[in-house]
């Protein structure tokens, strides 16, 4: 069998920065199942949650993974499948509206109340903002910068306005907060009954179910010490938890994996989950607690570069065109193994083999790509930092928050699923290194 490899499209599909949209036809080939690997089926609990559970009354529910582990793709596959059971969706990145450096939760209140409306108005539903038509004009007024709209303007151009006119200064985005700080609940209650309830009303008169808002990159939140000492994801979601959950539609919230680890999960899960624990995206799991291939992971990834490259040949047929690809089987386990299961990783290293020669990539290719991602990792990596990484060696768990900061978010552990629970592996390409060889041996 003998296809062409249409090289243009392979590069832009191996982007790493690159999200899956599955209602997009191209899109949907290149997507594959990890469900089954991952040891949990997150998008189903997630869609279950707000179509059988509990379709008519708000749902609040949180969803976290390392970064560029592929909870965005998750995501966008839940919206499509919430659309076919015939919910209006709105999905965003909090990061094109938010400095993720400096946000406060009338920031993700007001980005919220602005993407529904604009979401809205696509449809032909547009909202009086009865409320905000004088919230705008106070706060030109204290801002001393005016903030013109006329009485039919759409709400989410008066939001759109003020966000301008921040975005790009601290001193009067810090102006804003403390004019808006002490009328967040009016905030609250005006974005829920001149917004979303009425939103939702509209949308079941054209026969919809409802309105899910699906914010996405709130794990990407800076863990800078905000004023009250604590990091500014803990006074986000847990110390203004409460607030976040009162909007009154169907919210999927992404948080910084940070939190799972923290010694307040059980007060964030009361307060922004309602009592229901984040669900927790794991890596593909392609390798085992000793060590060894778990082959049902292995055998996905190998078909996610595989379709990457051919989306229009089935399943089976990838597998006999492997060397179109790669010179050897072989060079492509090699990829799958060394990226860990982790999506970005292995995308990564497949775009940095492209940037060096075009397909079919050799093993020296690739080991030389490995060689450059090992060291990078490397450089960063101090003596305590190794102490701790042995130990989670040793035990395959992780004791508690700041080994969580120095470790998972450096993307030198792994957290992995399996039959019997949660367990914790080194990044493979550092357990080549020689220090950890070493290490091994004197055990």
């Amino acid at each position: 069998m003998r296809t062409t490899l249409n090289l243009s499209r392979f590069y832009k599909a191996c982007n790493p920065s690159y999200t899956l949209n599955i209602s997009n036809v191209i899109d949907r080939q290149y997507y594959i199942d990890f469900a089954d690997v991952r040891g949990c089926k997150i998008v189903e609990e997630l869609q279950r949650t707000i179509t059988r559970i509990s379709p008519d009354e708000p749902t609040c529910q949180l969803f976290t993974g390392h970064i560029g582990c592929g909870k965005s793709t998750e995501l966008q596959r839940l919206k499509a499948e919430l659309e076919l059971a015939e919910f209006h969706v709105v999905y965003f990145e909090s990061s094109q509206d938010l400095d993720m450096a400096d946000i406060d939760v009338s920031d993700i209140l007001l980005s919220v109340a602005r993407q529904v409306s604009v979401s809205l108005e696509g449809i032909g539903i547009k909202l009086k903002p009865g409320y905000f038509t004088n919230l705008f004009k106070e706060v030109g007024d204290f801002l001393q910068t005016p903030i013109e709209l006329s009485g039919q303007a759409e709400l989410s151009l008066g939001i759109a306005k003020i966000t301008a006119k921040t975005k790009d200064s601290a001193q009067l985005r810090n102006q804003l907060r403390q004019y808006l700080e002490p009328r967040t609940n009016s905030i609250l209650q005006a974005i829920n009954e001149e917004v979303l309830e009425k939103a939702v009303e509209q949308l079941k008169l054209r026969g919809q179910k409802g309105l899910v808002v699906i914010v996405d990159n709130l794990d990407r939140v800076d863990m800078r010490p905000v004023a009250s000492g604590r990091s500014q994801p803990e006074y986000l979601f847990i110390d203004r938890g409460e607030q976040l959950r009162r909007l009154k539609c169907h919210l999927v919230y992404t948080i910084p994996l940070a939190l799972i680890f923290s010694n307040e999960y059980e007060t964030l899960k009361n307060r922004l989950g309602g009592g229901i624990a984040p669900k927790v995206l794991p890596m593909v799991l392609v390798r085992q607690r000793d060590g060894s291939d778990y082959e049902p992971g292995m055998s996905l990834l190998r078909q996610l570069v595989l379709a990457r490259a051919f989306p229009e040949v089935s399943w089976n047929g990838r597998l006999l065109i492997i060397t179109e690809l790669f010179d050897h089987t072989e060079t492509l386990d090699r990829l799958c193994r060394v990226s860990g299961g982790h999506i970005r990783n292995l995308l990564g290293l497949l775009y940095s083999c492209l940037q060096r020669q075009d397909p079919p990539f050799s093993r020296d290719c690739l080991e030389a790509v490995i060689k450059d991602y090992r060291d990078d990792l490397l450089l960063a990596i101090d003596e305590y930092q190794w102490e701790l990484l042995f130990e989670v060696v040793q035990q395959q768990r992780v004791k508690g928050e700041s080994d969580y900061q120095s470790l998972l978010r450096s993307m030198y552990l792994f957290e992995y699923r399996d039959p019997l629970g949660r367990w914790f592996g080194i990044s493979p390409a550092l357990a080549e290194t020689e220090k950890v060889l070493a290490w091994q041996q004197s055990k």
